[in-house]
Order: C-alpha cells, then sequence, then structure tokens
C-alpha cells in the first residue's frame, strides 16, 4: 500500500462514524481531539465570532463522531427552536404566541417520543386491542428511498445519544423567550448553545439565560481556573475508571445479568455497588465536562451536590442530577400548580401513566386502584379545604416524578422508580408530620403486618420488607430516647447520619427497577427488567446461609473495598474537599504536572479492555 492510500486510509477513518466506537471522553482520540480545539481557541482567542463558529463546528463533529448520521436530527432541531425563537417576539397576540410555543413543545417532543417510546407506545397498543404492530424506522425508510438503496436498517430505531438532553434544553429555550426572554439572534451562538459538546450528551442541562451571555466575552483562563478545571478533569476520570467502570466490569454487570446464579449477600452487594455505580459514572461525565468546558472559559452548571448525604427523599432530589431536577420543577411542577393549586394536568397525569401501566401488564387493577384514590384525593381537595394545599402538592410532587421515571426510559419499571421515588417524598413528609411516640407505634403496625405476611406467606418480598421496616422501628425507637432526654450535640449527628443511612438504603432499592430496564433492547425491557428485578428481590429476601457470608466477603474483597473507600470519599465534609481542590490548583505548575502524571498512571491501572459507555448516554 503506497503513502498516498495509507494518509486515506487514516483520514478515512478519522472522520469516519464508527458505531462499535463512539467517541468518549475515555479515549485517547476525545483528548487528542480536544488538543486541537485549545490550539485553535488559542488562535481565535480574541476574535469571539470565529471562536464561536469554530466551537459550534467543532462541536457537531463531535456529535457525528458520537452518533453518526443523527447530527441531521441535531441540525433539525437547532433550525426549528431557533427560528421559532425568532418568531415569538413577532407574536403581538397572546393566541400566537402561545401557539408558535405549543407547536414547537409539540414538535420537539415528538421527536423525542419517536426515537424514545416508540417500541413503549406499541407494546401498549398491542396489549390493549390485540394487535401485532411492529416498530419499523420510517426515518430509515425514507432515507433508502431517496439514496435508491437499502443504505439503512428499518428493523429497529436506535436511540440518538444525548436526545433527551438537547430536546429538553431547545424546549427550556423557547419556553423561555415566550416569557420574555430575549431571542438569539446569531444562529452560530443558538448553534453553539444548543450542541456545545462537552455536556450535548449527558447534560447538564444549560438554561439560555445563563450560558447565552457567555458567548459574548472574551476569552480568559486564570492561573487558579486552570487548576480547578485539571482537577475536575482528573476527578471526573478517576470517578469513572476507578469507581465506575471497575465495579460494574468486576461485579454489578455479572450478577444483575443472572441474579440467581448468585447468593442474597452477593446481589445486595451488587445493588449497594450499582448505587455507587451510576453515581460515579454520571458525575464523572459531569466533573470532567465542566473542567472541559472551564478549560475553554466557559462555566457549566452544578449537577450534583454530594446527593448520597441526602437526608430525605426530596433533598436527595435537589442534590442529584441537579439541571434535570430544576428543569421538570420550572417546566412541569410549576405549571401543574406546584404547591398552590391543582389543574386538570395534576389528575390527567397521574391517571394516564396508571392506565399505560394496565395496558402493559395486561390487568387493570393498578387503573382501577389508582382511579379510585384519585376520586378520594379529588374530594378531600374539594371539601376539606385545610388539607387542600398539601395533597395538591403531594399530587403535584407524584405527578413530576412519575414523568420524571419516563424520562429515563421507555418501561414501567422506569415508571416504578419514579413512583417510588414519589412515594418516598410523601412518606417523608408525613412522617416529618409526626412525633416520636406516634413514629413508633406506625412502625410497630408495619413490621407486625409484614411479620404476618411473612408468617402466613413465604415470600422473599415479605422477608425482605419485614428485616426493612425492622431496621427503621430501631431508628425510631433511638429516635424517641433521644427526643425523651433531649440532648443536643452528638444526638443530633447521630439523627442526621441515620437518616442520611436510611435515605441512601431507600434510593439504594429503588435503583433495582432503574438498573433492571438500563442496557437493554427496548423491545425485551419491560419482560427483562421485571424478571431481572423479581429474581434479585428473590435472592435477597430469601434464605442466607450466613456461614457462607464471611467467605464470600473476602472473595469479594476488592469490590467491597473499592466501594467502602468511594462512599466515605463521597461523605467527606464539603469544606475538606474544598480546600484541597483550591490545594491542588495553586499547587506550583511542575507539582501539579507531576501529580496529574501519578493521577493518570494510578487511573490507567483501572482501564478495562473495553471502554465502557458513560450509562446516561442512553438517555
Amino acid at each position: 500500500m503506497g503513502l498516498k492510500e495509507v494518509a486515506l486510509d487514516f483520514f478515512g477513518n478519522l472522520f469516519a462514524f464508527d458505531q462499535a466506537h463512539p467517541l468518549l471522553f475515555t479515549q485517547f482520540y476525545f483528548w487528542a481531539f480536544f488538543a486541537i480545539v485549545l490550539a485553535f481557541l488559542c488562535v481565535f482567542r480574541n476574535k469571539i465570532l470565529l471562536r464561536n463558529a469554530f466551537i459550534f463546528f467543532a462541536s457537531l463533529f463531535f456529535y457525528y463522531k458520537t452518533s453518526g448520521l443523527f447530527l441531521i436530527l441535531l441540525g433539525f432541531v437547532i433550525v426549528y427552536n431557533y427560528l421559532a425563537g425568532l418568531w415569538l417576539p413577532h407574536c403581538r397576540r397572546t393566541f400566537w404566541r402561545k401557539t408558535v410555543v405549543v407547536l414547537s413543545v409539540v414538535v420537539d417532543l415528538s421527536l423525542l417520543c419517536y426515537y424514545k417510546y416508540a417500541y413503549f407506545i406499541t407494546d401498549v397498543v398491542n396489549n390493549l386491542f390485540g394487535t401485532a404492530f411492529v416498530v419499523k424506522d420510517w426515518f430509515a425508510a425514507a432515507g433508502n428511498s431517496l439514496v435508491g438503496s437499502q443504505a439503512f436498517s428499518v428493523d429497529s430505531i436506535f436511540l440518538p445519544v444525548g436526545i433527551s438532553f438537547f430536546i429538553f434544553q431547545a424546549i427550556s429555550y423557547v419556553v423561555d423567550v415566550s416569557r420574555g426572554m430575549k431571542p438569539v439572534k446569531n444562529f452560530m451562538d443558538f448553534g453553539f448553545y444548543l450542541s456545545f459538546f462537552p455536556q450535548l450528551v449527558a447534560g447538564p442541562i444549560v438554561r439560555a439565560k445563563d450560558f447565552i451571555p457567555q458567548l459574548r466575552k472574551p476569552f480568559f483562563l486564570g492561573r487558579t481556573q486552570f487548576g480547578i478545571a485539571v482537577f475536575w478533569i482528573l476527578n471526573g476520570l478517576a470517578k469513572k475508571l476507578i469507581l465506575s467502570d471497575y465495579l460494574a466490569v468486576n461485579f454489578c454487570d455479572r450478577v444483575f445479568e443472572n441474579p440467581l446464579l448468585y447468593t442474597g449477600f452477593e446481589n445486595l452487594t451488587a445493588l449497594f455497588g450499582y448505587s455507587l455505580q451510576v453515581y460515579a459514572d454520571f458525575s464523572g461525565y459531569t466533573d470532567i465536562a465542566t473542567g472541559v468546558a472551564m478549560l475553554m472559559g466557559f462555566y457549566l452548571p452544578k449537577n450534583f451536590d454530594s446527593p448520597y448525604k441526602a437526608r430525605n427523599a426530596g433533598e436527595f432530589w435537589r442534590r442529584w442530577h441537579i439541571s434535570l431536577s430544576t428543569w421538570l420543577r420550572d417546566y412541569l411542577y410549576i405549571p401543574l400548580g406546584g404547591n398552590r393549586n391543582g389543574t386538570f394536568g395534576s389528575y390527567a397525569i397521574i391517571l394516564g401513566i396508571a392506565f399505560l401501566a394496565s395496558a402493559l401488564a395486561g390487568s387493570w387493577w393498578v387503573f382501577g386502584s389508582v382511579l379510585v384514590l384519585t376520586v378520594v384525593l379529588a374530594l378531600l381537595i374539594l371539601f376539606k379545604k385545610s388539607w387542600r394545599k398539601e395533597l395538591i402538592s403531594d399530587i403535584n410532587r407524584m405527578d413530576t416524578m412519575l414523568l420524571g421515571g419516563l424520562w429515563h426510559g421507555a418501561s414501567w419499571n422506569f415508571m416504578i422508580w419514579g413512583g417510588l421515588n414519589g412515594l418516598g417524598m410523601l412518606i417523608y413528609r408525613f412522617w416529618h408530620s409526626c412525633n416520636a411516640y406516634f413514629r413508633v407505634l406506625i412502625m410497630v403496625l408495619i413490621v407486625g403486618a409484614f411479620g404476618a405476611l411473612r408468617y402466613f406467606y413465604d415470600y422473599p418480598v415479605f422477608n425482605l420488607f419485614f428485616w426493612w421496616t425492622a431496621i427503621i422501628l430501631a431508628g425510631a425507637l433511638v429516635g424517641m430516647v433521644f427526643h425523651k432526654v433531649r440532648r443536643g450535640g452528638f444526638s443530633n449527628w447521630i439523627k442526621n447520619s441515620w437518616a442520611v443511612l436510611m435515605t441512601f438504603i431507600f434510593i439504594t432499592f429503588t435503583r433495582l427497577f432503574f438498573r433492571s430496564g438500563s442496557n437493554l433492547d427496548p423491545a425485551e425491557a419491560n419482560e427483562k427488567a421485571w424478571s431481572t428485578a423479581k429474581n434479585m428481590v428473590n435472592q435477597i429476601g430469601g434464605s442466607w446461609d450466613w456461614s457462607l457470608v464471611p467467605q464470600m466477603a473476602w472473595q469479594h474483597r476488592s469490590i467491597i473495598l473499592v466501594f467502602l473507600v468511594g462512599m466515605l470519599i463521597h461523605w467527606l465534609p464539603d469544606n475538606f474537599k474544598r480546600r484541597y481542590r483550591i490545594w491542588f490548583a495553586k499547587m506550583p505548575l511542575v507539582l501539579m504536572v507531576l501529580a496529574c502524571l501519578v493521577a493518570v498512571f494510578i487511573i490507567c491501572q483501572f482501564v478495562t479492555a473495553d471502554l465502557q459507555s458513560f450509562i446516561y448516554f442512553q438517555f
């Protein structure tokens, strides 16, 4: 092969999309790409328009290397929402302004629903009407018609990477413009905003009012900002490769793939390991994105705030995926009425999701139960004025969490996951309103009920809930004692630590339904996800041979050690973490380079043979 052929082959591979090897932050290819971007930024640093145009096209290239021809979809979303934003200020009448917003939201959500929920909707229709519709990629079929050949597969629909993130970002932009924000008139700036490559495929979801003003500022990167940016990149890589990938490849994925091959202890260990894995994976991506953006002179919003320090489910969602939580609050929870009033949507959403769950399960008891409960709540809201505000707030919270679950995935296990999180918020609000003695009484009754169910019906799920509620009862008894003696200081520390631990256990349990539906073909997600969740509950709640637990703990000591170290670092005080970030940022440059080399060497020891995609790429 001649030099010319070698060069052509090299550049062909360089600019070609490889579906089996998409561009990841953990690949050397990405860092070579980023080095080139930084080099050009140094040239364009004082030429703002040229800099923004360059980053826009670099972002499009990044998305092409990540998602191939789905770049066309991203391009359409950019152009359509840019034009919608320009048109809105010219709509003098409220009717036309609302029409433009509704049409824009419908178009954006239709794209999202087609790619993300086609299998889900098809399953519902087939179960309802006894049909046998098969999912077909109509866009691929149209592409084949245009090129005159079978160039694209039409048998299945592939989910474009990051579609949920840039669709939500586009919706927030149009809605904000309709509320009075000035539209972006420069197309390159809007394209930059919607396609900025560090956060394009897995967030955080960026608001235009926070990000667009940065595009007009000249490039500036101080010595401290540089150090902080490098720290975030190394921190993110360590989370992803040392914690997340190591736990996934060496243990968690194996157990979730076939829970029945492993003991209850191993299933429980995998479940807790996954809780750390998903956090380290997603927050690791965010850390890298934050550092990469900062090196280019741009700042992304904070997306995680030590979520496993949360003392209840509501606080957890104020700390986890903050950009999504605030998006759902501002564009769903508040428009539904928030804690002020209920709307038609408040009831329609919860009944609609119950209807979908019943259709998928082939049983209408779920819908009937939710319908009765909704009618009872509506009557209480109508006639019991003192309860009205709390009940309305609870319904809107549950709606928000159910739709948040559906955002994550098009299968009913994600609905269960979202519903459990919503239920956790409501239970905590009730729990918080009770005094220490009433809490003990409630838990005694619940533990007694699960004890009776466990005695008469030998189901592992009853055994699991019996021991879990017994642990909560023990905590309630200790809380009652502390309440009696009324001591502060150490007793408050114990109370807060217990609340953090119980919240972490609850969130970890909900992860069972989250992980069971992840990494699955949408066509089989519902059936396999339920089977996986059921098998894990049966193993964890079944009988344990306690004599084998020490042996298994020793056998999986590296997994347990990585988990414990990860959680201890996570639970370090925020002030301490802030101090060592600043200490690293202000370190002499030579020492910083040496520290980076040592960190990269350690991280490389944990790199697996096949790099793992980021978990939230699938959302």
